[in-house]
């Protein structure tokens, strides 16, 4: 049965995509000289599997690079490359060139093989450079450390110099369930021939009868041998992907040494992924080194075995279904089904409810009684699929490590980026859309906040600035700050840019809060000269509509000669509003609560007329604009639109408030958010539409959008 791998390619590039993020940040970590060797075989293990994978798929460009790259990782592995700032950039780029192709694979595109050549000529050219002489072992120990008995000397250098091959005899035995696992041993077989000579012999004793045969399952056993000049390890490796589904041993064929001497040279055997030793306990020794050491002895006996990883098959069966069955990936589409879904569910158990308020006998009380239960299982029901959305913000965290690297060393700056917060949750739509406005902040606050060490130290500071991003949950709000300890921003450069930019007056002294929000404005950069970095003035009015788009705000503290803070808030979920709804006219809108300030009385002495411009009304010591949503929207009126016997609803939305005239409040409620621009189109202060409990179709208020509106027609 011939099995269709594209199937499987959608997996492979998302898991390579998530894989190659951890390598990434893996190879962040790593510190000059010797290398921490948990880090290195989270690098090895990630690019072995990528390996691995795309040759089972026939990506023969990926494999040929990520073969290359394990190479120098090896070298790193052994303690026989230290690591430096160059070997990092090196290690970095491959990063970026392993991301691209998978990337370009993954569309259809050509990869830049010329680009490819070029970084593999460099990691061969690294990997050979750094490698030491091999020892030649040599009578009197002329050349090593120590003296070497010569009754060893032969087969412990056939073992332990990582750049010597030998003869090996290797027994394979899977387990059933191999095939299952994704595993080939016919790849195996065309990796290890690539190393040498191979020579394999397969054992059907244990086939059954041809109407008992799974397809599924591996009944084969294979005993092979092989003669290459490559090390034991490489072979070991090739097994990597069934460790756990197989019994493996890989036994060294040690050439005899001269008569006087022969009877001191052994077989070594090391059992690996599923050997459970000679003991037969299944005992695996957890501390001992994956590398594989000589065993060759001056005794009568064979070499005794050891047991390098787990080797229990029926426990690693077990744990392999456990942790299927702990996650599985689930496309970001069924999730939005589902939560439609559930929202049509909350359309309908509120419309039952209104009929069941018609009810005044017994039997309308137990409706009403089993529609409450409803609700409350329905809510719950709501809060489950919010939590399957919902996604932490190490996600986004993640792609800034290696950004801030790269931008300090191009900037000839030293910067430290903390993280804290980095599990706090948020829905996968909103963490899409901030990712962008938070490279804007922390490139700017690299950039433009950060001084050089000299300056730092001239001022009294430490020569390595911090920048700081913090995440974490306030009410139904996400916070996510970005806080340096820089230059801060220049008030008197930023009001005097926007003093010559007509915003201020010449004798206007506005606050603080006032003067840092003229950043936001499009055009506005306090930069002398602008760079490929910043200083054009583009990117922080982005940075403000954007969050503005998500229903947030952004907010920005500074003390100069100490630093910034940038507050983000922004709404833990957009497909679920807590509203307000309001009767304006012949039709109902939902406010979202966020955006409320206050509700009150209109009064007609509180409502001025600015002569050309509209209405202002006296709230708390100021002056606010104020919208008659009746007007604007062109609502059927049900009372004189011109009137103060209205409500008005104190707002706040890009940063300023604005009172908004609505004839009449009508109850709180939760609401499932339609989007209007995939059905229909964009309307300016329209941020979506929601079904209310009786059937009928009402408008969600962009609150950032109406305040825009209202706000520069006063200033007009």
């Amino acid at each position: 049965m011939t099995i269709d791998l594209t199937q499987f390619h959608d997996a492979f590039y998302e898991e390579s995509g998530e894989a190659i993020g951890q390598m990434e940040n893996a190879l962040l970590r790593l510190g000059s000289g010797s290398p921490d060797p948990e880090l290195i075989n989270t690098i090895f293990r990630v690019a072995h599997s990528i390996k691995g994978g795309a040759a089972t798929f026939g990506f023969a460009e990926i494999t040929s690079f990520t073969h290359t790259l394990e190479t120098l990782l090896d070298e790193l592995r052994g303690n026989r490359i230290l690591v430096t700032t160059g070997l990092s950039d090196l290690l970095l780029r491959s990063v970026d060139l392993m991301r691209e192709m998978l990337r370009a694979q993954q569309v259809k595109e050509p990869i830049d093989m010329q680009r490819v050549a070029d970084l593999q000529f460099d990691l061969e050219l690294a990997a050979a450079q750094k490698r030491p002489p091999a020892v030649m072992p040599a009578a009197g120990g002329v050349g090593t450390a120590s003296p070497v008995p010569a009754a060893t000397a032969q087969a412990a250098s056939a073992l332990q110099d990582p750049g010597q091959g030998g003869s090996y005899r290797i027994s394979f035995r899977p387990f059933l369930h191999l095939l299952a696992r994704g595993n080939d041993p016919l790849r195996m077989f065309r990796e290890l021939r690539e190393l040498g000579e191979l020579q394999v012999t397969a054992d059907l004793s244990t086939m059954p009868s041809f109407d008992e045969l799974d397809p599924e399952n591996c009944y084969l056993t294979w005993q092979l041998e092989l003669h290459t000049d490559a090390p034991r390890q490489s072979i070991i490796e090739v097994f990597d992907w069934a460790e756990g589904d197989c019994e493996l041993r890989v036994e060294t064929i040690v050439a005899q040494p001269p008569c006087e001497t022969a009877a001191g040279a052994k077989q070594a055997a090391v059992p690996v992924a599923g050997d459970a030793g000679p003991s037969g306990d299944g005992t695996a020794d957890s501390a001992a080194p994956a590398a594989v050491t000589a065993a060759a002895t001056s005794g009568g006996g064979p070499a005794e075995p050891r047991v390098i990883r787990q080797a229990e098959p029926g426990k690693s069966s077990e744990s392999h279904k456990a942790n299927e069955a702990g996650s599985i990936r689930v496309s970001v589409e069924k999730i939005d089904d589902l939560m439609n879904s559930v929202g049509e569910l909350v359309i309908t158990q509120s419309m039952l409810g209104q009929f069941s308020a018609l009810l005044d006998d017994g039997v309308g009380e137990r409706l009403r009684a089993g529609l409450a239960q409803l609700e409350r299982n329905v809510r719950e029901l709501q809060e489950s699929v919010m939590r399957v959305r919902m996604v932490p913000i190490s996600f986004v965290f993640s792609r800034f490590p290696r950004m801030v690297r790269d931008l300090s060393q191009r900037l000839n700056k030293q910067v430290e980026l903390k993280m804290t917060g980095s599990d706090t949750e948020l829905d996968k739509t909103v963490l899409e859309k901030i990712g962008d406005p938070l490279v804007h902040l922390v490139r700017n606050s690299i950039d433009h906040g950060i001084e050089v060490p000299e300056q730092r130290v001239a001022a009294g500071k430490d020569p390595c600035g911090v920048v700081h991003m913090h995440a974490y949950h306030r009410g139904s709000t996400i916070v996510v700050e970005v806080t340096d300890d820089g230059g801060g921003l220049r008030r008197d450069r930023i009001l005097a840019k926007a003093r010559e930019r007509g915003f201020f007056g010449a004798q206007e002294q506005p606050t603080d809060a006032e003067i840092f929000d003229q950043i936001f404005v499009a055009g506005l950069s306090t930069q002398d000269q602008a760079s490929d970095v910043s200083g054009r003035g583009v990117g922080m009015d982005v940075v403000k509509r954007n969050v503005e788009e998500l229903g947030g705000s952004i907010e920005v503290s500074s003390t100069e000669g100490r630093g910034s803070r940038f507050t983000i808030t922004l709404p833990l979920t957009l497909a679920i509003v807590d509203g307000q709804t309001v009767a304006v006219g012949d039709e109902n809108y939902i406010v979202p609560l966020t955006a409320i300030v206050e509700s009150l009385q209109m009064r007609t002495a509180a409502v001025s007329q600015v002569v050309g411009r509209g209405e202002v009304l006296t709230f708390r010591g100021e002056y606010l604009p104020v919208l008659r949503l009746q007007k604007h929207f062109g609502t059927h009126p049900t009372r004189d639109a011109e009137s103060n016997d209205g409500l008005i609803m104190v707002v706040e939305g890009d940063g300023r408030r604005v009172g908004l005239c609505v004839d009449e409040l009508l109850g709180q409620q939760q609401v499932v958010v339609k989007t209007l621009e995939a059905n229909y189109g964009h309307i300016d202060g329209i941020a979506g539409a929601t079904i209310l409990g009786d059937g009928s179709v009402a408008l969600i208020l962009d609150v950032a959008s109406l305040t825009r509106a209202v706000t520069v027609r006063l200033a007009a």
